[in-house]
């Protein structure tokens, strides 16, 4: 590869792991003698910023060394280059990673695809709520799992993984039917009440859990996800299938593959990547083949 790979990274992503992970991805560019032009920034708005500054030197390669959420946070400006993206994990979760085929524990093998990996094409997912549109990676949530995430966002104590666990809880003991009204690729929006819908270009969210399994990133579709009413009993026996994939089997689950969905509810909460992105409504459309992620040889000629 000719020309320079920028590098920019976050210290504080996936509570700090970002800082050790930049350390070693620039080592091991420099040690294999390339060309390496750095950023750091410590918010999602310097990632924005830096990641604009460095494809605006025409960078060979454009590394991010971050979670899913940093990538999102400056997915415009990397959806408007043709400059590929090398995502180095260092997430909480690490989802698109997981896709499309990443090292996620292994910094300089992640690194090291600026240089060996090959340039596959995948689609990108947005979000129009509120009057505003966002992209996104991974998968939309709308519904009980989008709840649990607002209320771990709301709870000030504990800290860590507990507060996730509380939350959880807490929505669990207030679970109620979403009234949700879908439409479909243009169809005539119906009554579709249940207790969550997603939304995946890819498969998983929250770090492996395979919501929509078998969703790919580069095959044109969204896979959308929704499951019927459940009381908190059958909520919780779902729970060990969500895991597992092996949800889409059962009856009250209605797995379909679409371009377009609509979908509204009095309560709706809208997360995709993990942040919260609308409200009450929303129509959630695809942008088929507009950001390359520079992937292992063998993967590039896969479709996970």
């Amino acid at each position: 590869m000719s020309g320079h790979i920028a590098v920019v990274s976050n210290p504080y992503a996936g509570r700090g792991r970002g800082g050790t992970a930049a350390e070693v991805a620039l080592a091991h560019l420099r040690a294999l003698g390339a060309e390496v032009r750095a950023y750091e920034g410590s918010s999602a708005d310097d990632t924005h910023r830096l990641t604009s500054e460095a494809l605006a030197e025409h960078p060979a390669a454009l590394v991010i060394v971050g979670g899913d959420g940093t990538v999102t946070g400056a997915l415009d400006v990397l959806c408007a280059s043709d400059v590929p993206l090398v995502l180095v994990p260092a997430g909480t979760g690490n989802d698109l990673a997981r896709a499309l085929g990443l090292p996620r524990d292994d910094p300089a093998a992640a690194v090291e695809l600026a240089l060996h990996g090959v340039a596959r094409p995948m689609d990108i997912g947005e979000v129009h709520s509120d009057g505003r549109s966002t992209l996104f990676l991974t998968v939309a949530a709308l519904g009980f799992d989008a709840k649990v995430s607002d209320r771990t966002n709301r709870l000030r104590w504990p800290k860590g993984a507990l507060r996730y666990y509380l939350a959880l809880l807490i929505e669990v003991a207030r679970l109620r039917p979403t009234a949700f009204r879908i439409s479909f690729d243009g169809s005539e929006a119906v009554e579709m009440p249940g207790t969550l819908v997603a939304v995946g270009n890819t498969a998983s969210y929250g770090g492996g859990m395979p919501v929509c399994a078998g969703a790919r990133p580069d095959d044109g579709w969204m896979d959308t996800v929704h499951v019927a009413p459940l009381g908190r009993l059958r909520l919780i026996r779902l729970f060990p299938l969500l895991l597992t994939g092996n949800h889409l089997r059962r009856p009250e689950v209605v797995h379909r593959q679409v371009h377009e969905v609509e979908v509204s509810a009095p309560d709706l909460v809208v997360y995709a990547d993990g942040e919260r992105v609308g409200a009450v409504s929303c129509r959630i459309t695809q942008r088929p083949s507009a950001l390359r992620v520079m992937v292992p040889v063998a993967e590039g000629g896969q479709h996970d």
